[in-house]
């Protein structure tokens, strides 16, 4: 078996506890992994990464067997960035000699279990991150320039064990997002009785969900779809008792043409980004159908499985019904939950009784402002009270802070659609640490879409290369 990379320094040891770190990342989800993968063979930066998880862990309910990423495996921590990182997951495979397995079974999207196992490998040979670290404030410090964070370190239960500070000049936020719930179904979730589990806990409650007499899902786009036909595959034929529902018009393909893609590259992010703020408002709530709709092949499996089911005569107890709403909800005694549904187009109400739910209703990024409450008086906000973020990443801070505090998947709203997309992951690390280095420590593309986004956008075209000349070969043999 090959060893793990060890590509360069460790973290350096820090006998002075009030010694400044030059970064303190909080967070430990894909985004930070990234730029600690590929801060790591930068001599000289001292970097520091917390996270109040155990161990890294991506989305342990969705890992649902066979369910793949929707990006392709280029779209790893550091290879769009630098392809000759040790921490590719070309080169996870090879430490564990199954390259040539990968290359047989040609898959350009892997499974989430497997992108899951890749995380956690760089995560258990890469230094410098720190699991059960809770990260409880940010505050400005003016006089000695520097930003103090203050963390808990949890025990193996989660409690509270010891309490710590680190001063840095930077900090980078990579807390990722959170389930989200509507409202009329948050009473369901945090009552006891009636399974009604978001599907990030899929997994957790997968046994009960199989068992259940009638089963609802909500929410029609990828993780819905994924567990409706997880569901329907575990149900015995003719006593399938599902009902899938969403208020998406319909069970809609997510947009995957090529041209279409190129609405996540590094272009169109900087178009993006020099839109007014209600001009990017606009766009993000048009491209649903970028990060919103249900990948072609999970469609297609969902139409395989109805249809084989019905290869005998009459059709599967499932009933798929998009473009209703969920008004309001309540339990029935403590076995079952009513959900009141509303029809936008036919203006039509009913009710639906199911024993178990599943609400596929998404994420929204975390909230910034419980750790950086004690920033808010230097932090700009724009219009609808959201941080502004430049393009580089980096909070726009009162000139008086002269720390930078950089935000990884929190931008949708100043980046686009792209913010949280695997596939800029590595490229907007690689932003954060040459504006962190003040140097190219990575070499950046100039141009990376064919498409030319907006009229006034200067566009740049490299000149076409022209091939080197080849030194003629002599023949000495006569």
């Amino acid at each position: 078996m090959n060893p793990a990379p060890t590509p360069g320094p460790d973290t350096p040891p820090h006998p002075d506890p009030d010694a400044p770190r030059d970064l303190v990342g909080i967070g430990v989800g894909p985004a930070n992994l990234s730029l600690a993968a590929l801060a790591h063979p930068l001599g000289g930066l001292d970097t520091v990464f917390y996270e109040q998880r155990p161990a890294f862990a991506w989305h342990p309910g969705l890992l649902i067997e066979g369910a793949t990423i929707q990006v392709p495996f280029l779209a790893d921590l550091v290879s769009l960035a630098d392809p000759t990182s040790p921490w590719t997951f070309l080169n996870y495979l090879r430490t564990r000699e199954r390259l040539f397995p990968f290359y047989f079974a040609e898959r350009f999207h892997i499974q989430r279990a497997e992108y899951d196992a890749y995380c956690r490998w760089v995560c258990e040979n890469l230094p410098g991150l720190h699991f059960g670290h809770q990260v409880d404030a940010v505050h400005w410090n003016p006089e000695r320039d520097l930003f103090e964070v203050d963390f808990t370190q949890l025990d193996a239960d989660g409690e509270a064990e010891a309490l710590g500070r680190t001063y840095t000049h930077d900090v980078v936020l990579g807390i990722g997002t959170e389930p989200y719930v509507p409202d009329p179904l948050k009473p369901l979730v945090e009552a006891p009785g009636v399974p009604v589990v978001h599907a990030a806990d899929y997994l957790d409650h997968r046994a009960a969900l199989l068992a259940a007499g009638h089963v609802t899902i909500v929410g029609i786009g990828q993780s819905g779809a994924e567990v409706f036909l997880d569901l329907l595959r575990g149900r015995p034929a003719g006593q399938e008792k599902l009902h899938w529902l969403g208020r998406t018009e319909a069970f809609a393909p997510m947009e995957y043409s090529k041209l279409g893609l190129e609405q996540f590259t590094p272009d169109h992010t900087r178009y993006f980004h020099a839109l007014p703020e209600s001009a990017r408002d606009r766009l993000v709530d048009g491209q649903w159908q970028l990060h919103k709709g249900i990948d072609a092949a999970t469609v297609a499996a969902i139409h395989d499985e109805l249809y084989r089911r019905s290869l005998h005569g009459g059709w599967p107890d499932a009933v798929l019904t998009p473009g209703v709403r969920v008004r309001t909800a309540g339990r029935v005694a403590t076995t079952q939950v009513e959900l009141h549904l509303e029809h936008g187009r036919q203006d039509s109400r009913s009710r639906l009784t199911t024993d178990a739910v599943v609400l596929a209703t998404g994420y929204r990024e975390r909230p910034l402002d419980r750790i950086l409450a004690g920033l808010d008086p230097y932090m700009r906000r724009d219009n609808r009270e959201r941080p502004r973020v430049d393009e580089e990443y980096r909070l726009v801070l009162d000139p008086s802070v002269t720390g930078t505090v950089y935000v990884q998947n929190a931008e949708t709203h100043t980046h686009g659609v792209g913010a949280p997309d695997l596939g800029l992951a590595a490229w907007r690390s690689a932003i954060i640490l040459n504006s962190l280095t003040g140097e190219e420590a990575y070499a950046l593309p100039a141009r990376t879409a064919f498409t030319t986004f907006g009229l006034t956008q200067r566009r740049h075209v490299p000149p076409p290369r022209e091939a080197p000349a080849l030194t003629p070969l002599v023949d000495d043999r006569r």
